[in-house]
């Protein structure tokens, strides 16, 4: 086991700064352009909503060509890998169309139909319409980055993702305040810086792709059409975005559950989450560093070897988020209070924070194990528990607990971590469940 973690710890330290990075540049720039007011704060919190479940959407055609790479890395195929690579793009470019279209004919009705005041709509139509752009750019982004990860390179999204977000921030200080001579934009300054960063990054993804790694990949080669790859790519793309919305809109559910429980019960539930999610970003890039190297070892015609690594991942990841948990747990109260001195939100936050502090060990194994099993292509039973666990199991379970047991917010983020416990338990089962022996790598046409 030992003799893998260095490897592993390569992998995930990268992609942990990565995803972590995209966290703390949204704290920073919602701080600044908090100061414009309550409107404008609803207005970017809105939006946020909207641009991550149009992003979510639209995450499987990253992650499926991650899985895919990965494999035909593993059996030095990267031909085929090249391939995948193109058709996923060209995919990509179909949904960034849809989405460039949505931003430019549809902010507004979206914001209505978010059921925003006339005032939201009015000052926010085309602060979301960048947005979306924005959305449209990250999708691509995130093809490139599946690509990268899919040759087991972690470090090359870190720093596109680093240079993408440190030009976010920068242009959200002068754009939206007019600094260093650069006109006062405002709230649209804000969208526009958001959008000047995503392309940052896309601009850098092409470079690495067509330029850095063409002479190793031969990435500017033509590439014939298959339409049975671009079948396969369609399918588990769907399949992987599906799976994601399926959790997105629960998510979404669950905040409007607890914004029935008043303003403090709101805002402790916001400054828990983001406390959470320094918890949910390993999470996520131990569940990546899985899929890179199950699928890795496929490709190499080794099943064993992957299972073992995607256990080897799920316990070191395991006690990275321990040690984190239960910092979280001892200073729940001074974290706290970083955010707010109103006592009524501090104390029911660190009441939250300390739920979660160990529970969200089960996030982890959720995203370790899910990453193993789409590192094998066990993509239709991902989609199918996210769905079953998030609607028939997770919003109901919020609602008994929240509103018929009067248990309010704890009660709510109880159900959040028995739907997570059980979805833990669902793909662990089936990741040990299933015949390593007969996985092989994943070809069109055979499912």
């Amino acid at each position: 086991m030992f003799t893998n973690w260095k490897l592993i710890l390569g992998l995930a330290i990268p992609s942990v700064v990565s995803f972590a990075s995209a966290t703390v540049t949204g704290t920073i720039n919602l701080i600044m352009v908090g100061h414009m007011g309550a409107l404008v704060i609803a207005i970017v919190g809105v939006s946020n909503i909207i641009c991550y479940n149009a992003w979510a959407l639209c995450s499987g055609i990253g992650n499926s060509i991650n899985y895919l790479v990965a494999q035909n890395y593993g059996a030095g195929d990267m031909k085929k890998g090249i391939q995948r690579t193109y058709i996923a793009l060209y995919l990509c470019l179909a949904v960034v169309l849809l989405i460039l279209l949505a931003g430019y004919a549809a902010p507004g009705a979206i914001l209505r139909l978010m059921g925003g005041s006339e005032e939201l709509v009015a000052a926010g139509t085309d602060y979301l319409c960048l947005r979306l752009y924005a959305v449209a750019a990250t999708t691509a982004g995130f093809v490139f980055h599946g690509f990268f990860r899919g040759i087991g390179d972690t470090r090359t999204p870190m720093v596109l993702s680093l240079a993408g977000n440190a030009a976010m921030i920068g242009f959200t200080y002068v754009l939206t305040y007019g600094r260093f001579g650069f006109p006062e934009l405002g709230l649209w300054g804000a969208g526009l810086a958001v959008l000047l960063g995503e392309l940052v990054n896309v601009i850098g993804c092409m470079y690495v792709y067509f330029v850095r790694l063409h002479r190793r990949f031969g990435t500017r080669a033509r590439v014939a059409s298959d339409r049975a790859e671009a079948k396969l790519i369609a399918a588990e793309s769907g399949k992987l975005g599906m799976q994601e919305v399926a959790m997105s809109l629960s998510m979404f559910v669950f905040t409007m559950f607890v914004t029935r429980l008043g303003t403090h019960a709101l805002a402790a539930n916001e400054v828990a989450l983001n406390v959470m999610s320094f918890g949910f970003m390993p999470a996520f890039a131990f569940g990546a560093t899985a899929t890179i190297l199950v699928g890795q070892e496929i490709g190499k015609g080794q099943p064993l070897e992957a299972r073992r690594m995607g256990t080897d991942v799920a316990v070191l990841g395991s006690l990275f988020l321990f040690v984190l948990g239960l910092a979280e747990f001892v200073f729940a109260g001074p974290v706290a209070r970083i955010y707010t001195d109103d006592p009524a939100v501090y104390e029911l936050t660190a009441q939250l924070i300390r739920i979660s502090a160990f529970m969200q060990i089960f996030d982890g194994l959720l995203n370790f194990y899910a990453g193993g099993l789409r590192g094998i292509g066990d993509t239709t039973f991902l989609l199918r528990t996210s769905f079953l666990l998030s609607w028939l199991v997770f919003i109901p379970l919020t609602y008994a607990l929240t509103f018929m047991l009067d248990l309010h917010s704890v009660g709510s983020w109880i159900a959040l971590y028995a739907f997570l416990a059980l979805f833990a338990v669902s793909v662990m089962l089936r990741f040990y469940r299933t015949d390593w022996s007969a996985v092989v790598i994943k070809e069109a046409g055979h499912g």
